[in-house]
């Protein structure tokens, strides 16, 4: 009894850290959404440097600063650096073309593609419930994005911005699944901290690349969106990673997509975006097809010990 209702706390700190980093991750882009034109080469220096300071903070509070900073795999951190950097700069350029709603439901795409390169390049099995998952959740990000890109409005119909800012996204979604793959690789001899904090270091070298094509001098209110954008950023990361410590991640993952409805709470506040019944209804199917990969990754996780039980004996 006693080990239930501690597992129990576990899992609900677990979910309490994960909607924590959900909701700052948010007041992240919605800082960054109101910083207006701002490059987004530069948006990603002000998220990915100032990112920095809250996670070495917490670093250093629980002695794993030196820890943090050795890496075993330099080369395969820069890789993920520019992979990172180059996702979350499209993330960024979309986010300020797109209503908040938009950008955040699309961004979701990123697990279904992520099931898609694994099975091409990794050749993990993905069995036909999570084939149709994936094309079904593919099919809603067309309806998300389908009033932006379509062929058939008249050439004054559509909102050019809109539409550059929707592929943006989906750009962004795909280097993002390929980011995270790289992370896979890198789990194996680095830890998550080193991870962080190199991609953060990374991002904020390789985004400097970007001054020449046009940086701007932003006014006090904006830097100080830009500065707030990168502590919660990095403060987001901190409860992110401490909300897997007290829980699984099959138990806290769902908890992701609670971000679609706070990012159409905030947009419609702060921003006065209204979402359509396209982006409502893709949103949906989006959600329910990752939810339900996420679903088939845990009854597969269960079966896999049961199946090594059965088969370790006939060995």
């Amino acid at each position: 009894m006693t080990t239930t209702v501690t597992q129990g706390r576990g899992a609900l700190t677990g979910i309490a850290f994960k909607v924590a980093s959900v909701l700052i991750f948010l007041v992240m882009s919605s800082l960054l959404k109101a910083s207006g034109d701002i490059p987004a080469g530069e948006l990603v220096f002000f998220r990915s440097f100032f990112g920095v300071f809250p996670v070495v903070a917490f670093l250093a509070w629980r002695g794993d600063l030196r820890d943090g900073l050795k890496s075993n795999n330099v080369g395969s951190q820069i890789w993920r650096g520019l992979v990172g950097t180059v996702s979350m700069g499209l993330g960024f350029f979309a986010l300020t073309r797109l209503p908040l709603p938009e950008a955040v439901t699309i961004n979701y795409a990123t697990p279904l593609i992520i099931v898609i390169l694994s099975a091409v390049f990794l050749h993990e099995v993905v069995r036909v419930y999570r084939w149709t998952a994936v094309i079904i959740g593919l099919g809603g990000v067309v309806i998300i994005a389908w009033p932006q890109l379509t062929l058939f409005r008249s050439p004054g119909g559509a909102d050019s911005g809109a539409a550059i800012g929707v592929v943006s996204a989906i750009l962004a979604a795909g280097m993002g699944a390929v980011a995270q793959l790289l992370v896979r690789t890198l789990i194996k001899t680095e830890r998550s901290a080193t991870i962080v904090l190199y991609f953060l270091l990374s991002s904020s070298l390789i985004s400097l690349v970007s001054i020449p094509f046009g940086w701007m001098m932003p006014s006090p209110l904006t830097a100080a969106c830009l500065v707030g954008a990168g502590f919660a950023g990095g403060i987001a990361q901190i409860l992110l990673t401490e909300s897997y410590r007290h829980a699984e991640l099959s138990v806290v993952a769902p908890f992701e997509y609670s971000s679609l409805v706070f990012s159409v709470i905030i947009g419609f506040v702060f921003f006065g975006d209204v979402p359509d019944w396209f982006m409502l209804v893709g949103g949906v199917i989006v959600v329910s097809s990752g939810l339900f990969i996420i679903y088939r990754e845990h009854r597969l996780g269960l079966d896999r010990p049961k199946v090594r039980e059965v088969v370790t004996p006939q060995g």
